[in-house]
């Protein structure tokens, strides 16, 4: 991982990234699904097809390509070809119904969308906003244009539009930048320990940081990215088996479901050493250990900023989200942004120093943005205790 921190600036988007490693890599294993399997090279040489696809299709640098679908390489290297061509990928929670999804349409505002045969009906049921111009049905023919060549791509360039959950208001949409989820793989991988010998295996969704995140370790480090369709706890790990997984990502209810499970052969059945879970809680984690042989590894990030806290092996703390990562600056602090006394709950608040490491804001919403990053600290709304 030494090499990718060393990478200059401009090398820290898709494009570059692709195709640097298609090079290195080449014939080396780098994405499956199901019967689906891509190499580096194909990778980099099908994520091309469908740029060109997009470009037929009147898609341009800076416009927004709606995608709903479940997890799966068309809606991958859809995603990442929207990179390559220098358009902005805008994948929908695919349980969004209604207001929720009609909201995300109407503020993202695509000119393409690419969606589910079976999620069709969810798009005809809300209005469709007055910037959409073309549907493309997942798995359908369409419209294909030849192979282009990468849009130069800068790492502040916005690549996605990730929206948050809405738990306390309407969703944002969060402006991503190419070199935002570069510093999430280096980070994470270091974290986990990823080299070219891994397969990493996540059934977590793509409309989410985390498994988008999974990706960039994959195709920093030369490992192998296995991408599940959902979770299953009674498939769960015979899947990661199928899969030859060495490293998998969790959430903490998922790591109670599995827990729940009654015992079975396939419990330590497979290869998985560790497993990136964070809101585990602290009583689960020898558990899970002891049945399954694997680490439960804890961290804080969230999709405005990036893997922020972490512990290092030997310092991992159940219960505790870890340091500081190197690269980043947290505070813990009251209503004022006045700095807590240590064992004092407040709010987290983040910083980073490498550029373009976190979002750059919040689309269409300069004020929410403005409020979020006051001070010059992104507040996370967040509370936790600093202990020393």
């Amino acid at each position: 991982m030494s090499t990718a921190r060393e990478l200059p600036a401009e090398e820290r988007t898709v494009p570059a990234l692709l195709q640097r490693q298609a090079a290195r890599y080449g014939k080396r294993s780098l994405l499956a699904c199901g019967n689906e399997r891509l190499t580096y090279a194909g990778t980099r040489d099908a994520v091309a097809r469908i740029a060109g696809d997009l470009r037929t299709a009147g898609i341009e640098p800076g416009d927004r390509v709606a995608l709903m679908c479940p997890n799966g390489l068309e809606l991958l290297l859809t995603w990442l070809a929207c990179g390559w061509l220098g358009a902005i990928a805008v994948p929908l929670n695919t349980a969004a119904r209604g207001a929720q999804l009609e909201h995300a349409l109407a503020s993202s505002a695509p000119r393409l969308l690419v969606v589910e045969p079976e999620l069709m009906h969810t798009i005809d049921a809300v209005r469709a906003p007055s910037s959409l111009e073309h549907r493309w049905i997942a798995g359908a023919p369409r419209p294909a244009g030849p192979a282009v060549a990468p849009h130069l791509a800068r790492p502040g360039d916005t690549l996605s539009i990730l929206f948050t959950s809405g738990t306390t208001g309407a969703s944002k949409g969060v402006c991503c930048p190419h070199a935002q989820f570069f510093w999430w793989g280096v980070h994470t991988a270091e974290h986990l320990g990823v080299s070219e010998e891994d397969t990493l295996f996540t059934v977590l969704p793509l409309f989410h940081t985390n498994a988008l995140n999974t990706f960039f370790q994959a195709l920093l480090t030369g490992a192998n990215l296995h991408l599940g369709t959902r979770f299953s706890a009674s498939r769960f790990w015979a899947e990661a088996r199928e899969a030859d997984a060495t490293i998998t990502y969790l959430l903490g209810a998922m790591v109670q479901i599995l827990r729940r499970r009654p015992p079975s052969e396939l419990d330590r059945a497979h290869r998985v050493r560790v497993a990136l879970s964070p809101a585990t809680p602290a009583e689960a984690v020898a558990d899970f250990r002891a049945r399954f042989g694997v680490e439960l590894v804890d961290g804080y990030g969230s999709t405005e900023t990036n893997y922020v806290l972490a512990a290092p092996p030997g310092e991992r703390r159940p219960g505790t989200m870890g340091r500081v990562v190197a690269g980043f600056e947290a505070r813990v602090v009251d209503a004022e942004d006045a700095d807590v006394q240590p064992g004092v709950p407040g709010e987290l608040v983040l910083r980073h120093s490498e550029p373009f490491s976190f979002a750059t804001g919040y689309h269409g919403l300069p004020e929410a943005t403005v409020a979020a990053w006051r001070n010059l600290w992104f507040h996370t709304g967040d509370r936790v205790v600093r202990n020393d």
